[in-house]
């Protein structure tokens, strides 16, 4: 059974990754998203002022066969926002993109746009909410919101051994979104490193620190810890 499998049988509504996709970059749930993520969009940052903003919700995207998937939060208000792929374009990816090649996980270290050649091997990454919030910060009706689409995304993802939960607010919404499938789960506590076995041949849950400037320029994570974190994931689905 995977992620997408719950007890009562309920079945995604859409056929494939792409339909999903489109429709998700049309949804305008939120107010307070949909306003924020337009005005972002429309004044730009100065750097990047010659760009045409993405300004919309951004689905996940990479491997649809994949093993892994990588989950974060939401998109970056300069990045994602930005691009309308999931951490390109900001810190964040600078930090990521290389860790996933590193592990061959990613055909090249750099995400840029979407059209840029890069490819996700055995891996695909969404969030825990597709549209920027205003400081970072998703209140729970909109993580409400969005859970259905994740939902629907891990219906579409049969081939999930693991999910890589980036930060404490995607590692309670992957468990949140599967109990809602109908999931009967134990209480599981955030920390950096752990990695959960969940029960019913769910993928196996491992946490990292989100990779945030926040936490990468202070020292709170490192390379070398999330590397350590990528190597686990890659051994163990390589055992399977």
């Amino acid at each position: 059974m995977n992620a997408s499998e719950p007890s009562d049988g309920q079945q995604p509504s859409f056929n494939s990754l792409d339909t999903l996709h489109k429709a998700a970059a049309t949804c305008r749930a939120c107010p307070r998203l949909v306003a924020w993520r337009e005005e972002v969009a429309a004044t730009k940052r100065q750097a990047f002022r010659d760009w045409t903003y993405w300004g919309r919700p951004v689905p996940g995207w990479g491997d649809p066969d994949a093993r892994l998937l990588v989950l974060g939060l939401a998109p970056g208000a300069h990045g994602a926002n930005r691009t309308g792929r999931p951490f390109t374009g900001d810190g964040s990816g600078s930090f990521l993109y290389p860790a996933l090649h590193r592990a061959g996980f990613a055909s090249g270290p750099t995400s840029t746009h979407r059209d840029d050649g890069l490819e996700l091997i055995d891996c695909y990454m969404t969030g825990v909410a597709y549209c920027v919030p205003p400081k970072n910060r998703p209140n729970a009706e909109e993580l409400n919101n969005c859970r259905s689409w994740l939902m629907q995304e891990l219906a579409l993802l049969p081939r999930l051994q693991a999910v890589l939960a980036l930060g404490k607010i995607a590692f309670d919404g992957y468990l949140r979104a599967l109990r809602e499938l109908g999931h009967d789960l134990p209480r599981l506590t955030f920390s950096h490193g752990a990695a959960h076995a969940l029960p019913a041949g769910l993928p196996r849950l491992y946490a990292s620190y989100h990779v945030s400037r926040q936490n990468t320029n202070t020292g709170r994570l490192t390379a070398a810890m999330f590397d350590e974190v990528l190597t686990s994931i890659k051994t163990s689905l390589q055992r399977d």
